[in-house]
């Protein structure tokens, strides 16, 4: 390999450039390489800038497409401030009794408990449904019935897994004793 290297070199050297650039050579080379440098970082902040605004246009539909979904539907509490108080009350007594549930909670009554809030989420779901429907049918007290006593159910739903938690809890402690 070396010597191919050397043969190379010894060979004919007219071949090779000996010759001095001109004046200002590295000058101009330099100047080339800040104008090429200066191009570059133009870029990359023009991109930015472009996707700045892509992603604000982005939040502002995204935001835009939220409040379009939630006005299309009615709560109970905007028919009246009796029905904001029924609501209200339902709500409360629902969260209490979730809450009492969740501190009663054991891994053996688990299956149960995850039964019941499975019903509870399909009970939501439909509350949710219904709420469209009471602002397409311009609050139609068939509808607001049906809140009421999807309400009812829910609390009905709570109330059914309290009394098998109870049961379960007495079943319990009867077969501790026994042992």
């Amino acid at each position: 390999m070396e010597n191919n290297f050397e043969d190379i070199f010894k060979g004919d050297k007219s071949k090779f450039d000996f010759a001095e650039p001109n004046i200002g050579h590295v000058n101009r080379f330099e100047a080339k390489l800040k104008e090429q440098n200066n191009g570059a970082k133009k870029t990359i902040k023009t991109q930015w800038y472009w996707l700045s605004i892509a992603a604000s246009i982005l939040l502002f539909f995204g935001y835009w497409l939220g409040n379009q979904n939630t006005s299309n539907s009615l709560e109970l509490a905007d028919v009246s401030p009796k029905m904001e108080e029924t609501q209200n009350f339902y709500l409360a007594t629902i969260h209490k009794e979730i809450e009492q549930i969740k501190g009663e909670e054991t891994p053996e009554n688990q299956m149960i408990i995850e039964d019941a809030f499975d019903q509870l989420k399909i009970l939501e779901f439909n509350y949710q449904n219904l709420t469209v429907e009471l602002k397409e049918s311009n609050e139609d007290k068939r509808v607001i019935f049906a809140m009421i006593a999807n309400f009812q159910k829910r609390l009905e739903v709570l109330q059914n897994l309290v009394d098998q938690l109870e049961d379960f809890k007495n079943y319990e402690a009867l077969n501790a004793n026994s042992i």
